[in-house]
């Protein structure tokens, strides 16, 4: 499988997790606001301090965003590109968000792609700090009550990122278990799940969110992304029983790669390893 030597010495917990409890709902981003702050209120308006969203079509301006680049320093298995500040509107097709704490204050990490106002098309990691809601949009949600997605220096990718902590209970309203997890480097995205799965006798699961990279990208469609620094959102996932029987997670992404490259589609199990992370909520079905 695709490895990629990180800076630092890879700890024995290779996903690091909280148990929880969780509920999904939908809320509309009020116009005008900062992004991390309409979904700060979303959240906040349904008891819950952390969690994750997918969305699709939307509008965002002033917008600013990174891509995934090469390092320049050899300090990171990979890096950031310059900032990108398109003007205009620019219009989302979809994108993943993560909401937690970093420095004790509201933080968010979101993948995504879009259309830029000019009509180019390309996608990234969206900045919490200059990205403002144009026209008012629906997200999905899904808020954890128990556990809170921190941001923490990590060693091995030396690298500030978000990973789940146990938290106190805002007293939110919820339906079911759920587990806020981390993925780290170099473990097949598809096959660390099921394995998962399997050690807490979940036999079937939805996952919510999803930010975070991979390795380049193969997909069940044949398609094949070669650059190795991708910027990943997960628009679906469910683990459950395939045809044999044994758990299989079926992964529709989106990304782009740090040549510009934009690719979809499911991910092959097996051959998808993670490159710096990849944060999500599973909710047990079962």
């Amino acid at each position: 499988m695709r490895n990629v030597k990180q800076p630092g010495a890879p700890v024995p917990e290779r996903i690091r997790w909280v148990e929880a409890r969780g509920r999904a709902f939908s809320f509309t981003l009020q116009a005008g606001l900062p992004l991390l702050e309409a979904a700060r209120l979303g959240f906040a308006a349904e008891g819950f301090a952390a969690g994750v969203l997918n969305f699709r079509r939307g509008a965002l301006g002033p917008f600013a965003y990174v891509m995934p680049a090469l390092s320049k320093t050899g300090e990171n298995a990979a890096f950031y590109s310059d900032t990108f500040r398109p003007g205009g509107v620019t219009r989302t097709r979809l994108g993943s968000m993560t909401l937690g704490l970093r420095d004790g204050a509201p933080f968010f990490h979101c993948h995504g792609l879009w259309t830029e106002a000019d009509g180019k098309a390309s996608g990234g990691h969206m900045l919490p700090d200059e990205t403002v809601v144009a026209e008012p949009f629906e997200v999905e949600a899904f808020g954890i009550d128990g556990a809170m997605f921190t941001g923490e220096p990590d060693p091995e990718t030396n690298f500030k990122l978000f990973g789940p902590v146990a938290a106190q209970s805002t007293g939110a309203r919820t339906t079911s278990r759920a587990f806020a997890l981390r993925l780290r480097p170099n473990q097949d995205f598809a096959g660390s799940l099921e394995q998962f799965c399997r050690a807490h006798g979940i036999a079937r699961a939805k996952i919510h969110g999803g930010v975070g990279s991979t390795i380049g990208a193969r997909f069940t469609h044949g398609g094949v992304t070669e650059p190795f620094a991708t910027e990943l959102a997960v628009t679906s996932g469910l683990i459950a029983a395939g045809h044999s029987g044994t758990l299989e997670a079926a992964l529709d992404v989106a990304l782009v790669d740090y040549t510009g490259g934009l690719a979809e589609g499911r991910l092959v199990r097996g051959d998808n390893p993670v490159l710096m992370t990849m944060e999500l909520v599973l909710e047990a079905l079962d």
